[in-house]
């Protein structure tokens, strides 16, 4: 194809593109607004400074490590993954608990009445494959 073809054929595919009529948009959505307290906000505690923090029990024994947090797919309740058992990540697995059974009392996260034996017995968590 000539230079003056290819110049052709791009022109007119430009102007295919760029006369097509817009898609649709979708159903027009709102964004309810919330005004939030960033004070006591900014006092919380960062997903990246949850992980990987031990789990201690009433007793202060170490009981487990947060893995990961997760948000279920409704979006409201959050999961910590806790990883039990093993020694140094070998031959351990994942459990989940509720986030908000969670305390965290002088920097330390506590599952109060949690035991090492009471988390062997959740079923085991996989994450999804991708």
């Amino acid at each position: 194809m000539s230079r003056t073809g290819k110049l052709a054929a791009a022109v007119l595919l430009g102007a295919a593109v760029f006369s097509a009529p817009a898609g649709a948009q979708g159903t027009p959505q709102t964004v309810e607004i919330v005004k939030v307290d960033v004070q006591k906000l900014s006092a919380g505690y960062r997903a990246s400074k949850v992980i990987d923090s031990s789990v201690i029990n009433d007793a202060n024994q170490t009981i487990g490590t947060i893995e990961d947090l997760l948000i279920s797919t409704d979006g409201k309740d959050p999961y910590a993954v806790l990883s039990i058992g093993g020694f140094l990540g070998m031959g351990s697995h994942l459990v989940v608990v509720p986030y908000a059974n969670l305390k965290v009392v002088d920097n330390k996260v506590m599952l109060p009445g949690g035991t090492k034996a009471t988390l062997a017995m959740l079923p085991e968590f996989k994450f999804a494959p991708k």
